[in-house]
């Protein structure tokens, strides 16, 4: 293999570059609805087998065949159906996510260039990683935008970091944040985020908390994920106050014949419904930005099941998108996990300073050039 190393690269100039950074990575879009795009995106996606854990010869044909021939359509018509003027919802979501953290960084006399990433998708991981060594960055804190810890997101955001600096001569130092399923800052955001919903439509017969699913599978093979998400609702409960049996969690969007995290929250607004409810909220705690897993399948798609069933009005509850006090929960996240790198504005010029007298004095001492 050969490894990128660094342009015009010149004995000793290594030491003028003392930067830290935050890479945001979510998981991805397709560049347009259309069922073109959409299929480059579903192939990136699926083809990853931390998200679809069969063995290729079994799964290949079922990819590349059927699947890619016949769902590409049917999800471009529903990625038409959110879609906005500036492009996907949840990248223009994450761009405002990555300028207001790094805002309020900087009001924190943080020097931490903040970047973006898609797993899937653009930008890609490699194309926000060389953007950000390119400006001088050797300390990255990766903070993957995935509040509850599993191998189908955070762990492959990780392998998508692992497969750009394997190919690296000079390999930053890093860290990642592997969860916030019960940070503080989390969940007062979560908190008053509801609170502001019931504030301005009132409070409904049920609470749902609606996080993303998995094969059953996952969790018998020890992924954590299930567990963070009763713990991430079982504390907004607490938080809000909420009396027993005026609050659900379950799961969505479901892909496949195996069984998958159980309740569904299609079944969940359905029972609602038959037990006589007739308005219910729905949050997706899980989701940091608003998607087509949000806007389109809990807002359209689970809102008309449980009309159909008998209920009357299933209010979203937005995702916590670019909410000040969310980014302030993100900033705080950063700033305990950065502890000892030279972060505060001016300290790594003073270090970069003292690295370069420090070679001065070598090279007078008869240090090699």
């Amino acid at each position: 293999m050969k490894f990128i190393g660094t342009v015009d690269f010149a004995h000793g100039s290594s030491v003028d570059i003392d930067g830290s950074a935050v890479l945001l990575i979510n998981l991805g879009t397709p560049a347009a609805p259309t069922p073109a795009a959409v299929r480059r995106y579903l192939r990136e996606f699926l083809s990853d087998p931390r998200v679809v854990e069969l063995p290729r010869l079994l799964w290949w044909p079922i990819l590349n065949g059927p699947l890619l021939a016949l769902r590409p359509k049917a999800s471009a018509a529903k990625y038409a159906s959110i879609w906005t003027e500036e492009g996907s919802p949840l990248l223009v979501i994450s761009r405002r996510q990555r300028d207001a953290l790094d805002l309020e960084l900087k009001a924190r006399g943080l020097e931490l260039p903040v970047a973006l990433a898609m797993r899937y998708g653009e930008p890609s991981i490699d194309q926000a990683l060389q953007a950000l060594l390119q400006a001088g960055a050797r300390r990255i804190l990766v903070l993957p935008m995935y509040p509850q810890y599993s191998a189908a997101t955070t762990a492959s955001a990780i392998d998508g970091v692992a497969d750009v600096l394997r190919r690296l001569r000079d390999v930053p130092e890093l860290r990642w944040l592997r969860h916030f399923a019960d940070d503080a800052g989390y969940i007062r955001a979560l908190e008053s985020s509801v609170l502001a919903h019931f504030a301005r439509h009132g409070r409904g017969d049920c609470l749902v908390m609606s996080f993303h699913g998995l094969p059953q599978r996952n969790l018998q093979l020890g992924d954590p994920y299930h567990c963070q998400c009763q713990k991430t609702a079982r504390l907004l409960a607490e938080a809000l106050g909420l009396a027993k049996g005026s609050w659900r969690i379950s799961f969505q969007s479901r892909f496949g014949r195996a069984r998958w995290l159980e309740p569904s929250t299609v079944d969940t607004v359905r029972s609602l419904a038959a037990q006589g409810m007739k308005h219910i909220d729905v949050i997706c705690p899980g989701f940091t930005a608003d998607c087509l897993e949000t806007l389109e399948e809990i807002s359209m798609e689970v809102k008309a099941s449980f009309i159909e069933a008998g209920g009357r009005e299933l209010r979203y509850v937005p995702c916590l998108n670019s909410e000040p006090g969310f980014i302030a929960a993100l900033a705080d996240l950063v700033q305990r996990n950065v502890q000892g790198w030279p972060v505060q504005a001016g300290e790594a010029a003073r270090r970069t300073g003292q690295a370069r007298d420090t070679r001065s004095r070598a090279l007078a001492m008869g240090a090699a050039r």
